[in-house]
């Protein structure tokens, strides 16, 4: 049972999936403010398309 739970203590796979998590959460809040953004830009774009017209 020691040598189990030794065995598992310093088993990393399990913190690799906690980074590759951490990483995937990052990419997709960096995503989202980009996009956010960008949407704001296309808005004011179309805002100053229809008044010129």
């Amino acid at each position: 049972m020691i040598q189990k739970l030794r065995k598992f203590m310093q088993d990393e796979e399990g913190l690799t999936v906690v980074e590759y998590a951490v990483a995937g959460a990052l990419i997709t809040v960096a995503v989202v403010a980009a996009f956010t953004g960008l949407g704001a830009a296309v808005a004011a774009q179309i805002v100053t398309i229809t008044g010129a017209l």
